[in-house]
């Protein structure tokens, strides 16, 4: 007898709200790799427990708990408890924060950061699981929009804070922001990393250990972050999966379909079908 699929993943894109990204997933055997995304990750584990690397730890969520990823913060994921774990989240980006914080007549306050990867908070659990629900149930505009924009402003009023200023950067800090740049802006490239070491100045090495230490990826990863990135954007184009591919610098379809699923937890095609 064939074994029922456990995997089950919904995700969805609301417009009207800036692009919000929604994603409803069951679990069982995914296992994300290290990666991150533009936006937060805030989502609210419905059954089972998944456990993830945030700031230089792994973490467990259980049930009813909130996970918090910040904006280009590198994690992972995969179940804690036998049978996998479900979950609901979206993934706000920085600028639908600073629009809150205009709009609130704060205009010049810094974004938030959440320090605690997981939360318990039981009345905003319930509020996300409310916002979760009418995204799906509702075609109200002005009910999604209060219900999103409300809850964003309570999450970053009881459990963000800001960072700390930036300590003036150093020589070998200002030379590793040259390769993050490049592999930004031209992320289909490829490029040796000996080359990439020659345009920083540094030795392939110690651009090795100054990049991992300070972007949470090795180049290698974080070109593939920014070949994702291309990618969605291409895809909500409405480009062919296979051309998407080829023009970010994948190998073939397969490819790009291996490494969107193990960073996105859905498939290049579903997220097209939503997008």
């Amino acid at each position: 007898m064939k074994e029922k699929n456990k995997e089950i993943a919904t995700f969805k894109i609301a417009q009207e709200l800036g692009g919000l990204e929604l994603l409803d997933a069951k679990y069982e055997k995914q296992n994300f790799s290290r990666h991150s995304h533009e936006g937060y990750t805030i989502g609210v584990i419905e059954k089972g427990a998944q456990q993830f690397f945030r700031t230089g730890g792994n973490h467990i969520a259980p049930q009813d708990s909130i996970i918090l990823v910040n904006a280009d913060e590198v994690h992972n994921g995969h179940s804690a408890s036998e049978g996998g774990w479900e979950y609901k989240a979206m993934y706000p980006v920085p600028q639908q924060f600073q629009t809150l914080g205009q709009e609130l007549g704060s205009p010049n306050v810094a974004l938030p950061y959440f320090p605690q990867p997981v939360v318990y908070d039981p009345e905003l659990a319930s509020q996300l699981r409310l916002v979760f629900e009418t995204l799906e149930q509702s075609d109200n505009r002005l009910l999604r929009e209060t219900l999103v924009y409300g809850t964003l402003i309570k999450l970053a009023s009881k459990h963000s804070t800001h960072r700390a200023p930036l300590k003036e950067s150093t020589r070998a800090q200002r030379q590793v922001q040259l390769v993050r740049e490049f592999l930004e802006d031209f992320p289909q490239t490829d490029v040796s990393l000996e080359e990439l070491a020659k345009l920083s100045g540094l030795s392939p090495f110690h651009l090795l250990r100054e990049f991992q230490k300070q972007f949470g990826f090795p180049p290698h990863a974080y070109q593939i972050q920014q070949r994702l990135r291309m990618a969605k954007k291409l895809l909500k184009m409405g480009q062919k999966i296979s051309d998407v591919a080829q023009e970010c610098g994948f190998h073939d379809q397969s490819h790009l379909h291996r490494h969107f699923k193990k960073a996105m937890g859905v498939t290049p095609g579903q997220y097209v079908r939503h997008s």
